[in-house]
């Protein structure tokens, strides 16, 4: 048999693949550890009793869409990793254009506060605690992540687990801000980074290991 008639003859016993089949696996994955978060900030930390005031004001949504933007850009990686394809560094930076924005921001409150109340402004009152609970928030949104991964096929697997765990950290800040009171860009910028930058380092490290098929 020639090299093509066996290609072929394999082939046809390939059932075929909806286009929508990664995105809804990444989707249900992700859904189902986010529901987990949820119910542990709900739980375990509780919303913020001034949460229907707080939606009004502009450190709320800052914070959420900071988290939510790194969320989209993470979660387009990974999808882009969970394929056996090459893939090229240049759409990297976009992620860096929440962190950018926040920055700005940040230097933006520090130009109209007192010197004097930097440190409060920087530290607020949950800067101990705020990168690990990030981090125990994300785990349940990177086991799914990682679940969805095993009918997928990652080449890069330090890279797609670093990916993953990017998007299970900026998610599970996004579920935190239900129950985060602070309202400094500065706070949001370093605490709230550092836990998704644990995320992310926690999905690189696992990656070789779990995401291996």
């Amino acid at each position: 048999m020639r090299t093509d008639e066996l290609i072929r003859s394999l082939a046809n016993d390939v059932p075929v693949v909806p286009r929508s089949a990664l995105g809804q696996r990444l989707f249900f994955g992700m859904l189902a550890g986010a529901a987990i978060s949820l119910l542990l900030v709900a739980t375990m930390l509780g919303i913020r009793p001034d949460l229907g005031s707080a939606i009004y004001s502009f450190s709320f949504w800052m914070k959420c869409l900071y988290c939510a933007s790194l969320g989209i850009g993470a979660i387009g990686l990974t999808a882009r990793l969970a394929r056996p394809e090459s893939f090229g560094s240049r759409w990297y930076w976009l992620l860096a254009v929440p962190i950018l924005l926040l920055a700005g921001i940040s230097i933006g409150e520090l130009a109209y506060t007192p010197p004097a109340d930097w440190p409060a402004m920087w530290l607020g009152n949950s800067w101990r605690s705020c990168p690990w609970l990030l981090l125990l928030l994300s785990m349940p949104i990177l086991v799914g992540l990682w679940w969805s991964f095993r009918r997928l096929a990652p080449t890069r697997l330090r890279l797609a687990g670093a990916a993953a765990g990017l998007a299970a950290g900026a998610w599970s800040a996004t579920l935190y801000c239900l129950h985060c009171p602070e309202v400094s860009a500065l706070f949001v910028l370093t605490w709230y980074s550092l836990g998704i930058g644990l995320a992310t380092a926690i999905g690189a490290l696992l990656g070789p290991r779990l995401l291996r098929w």
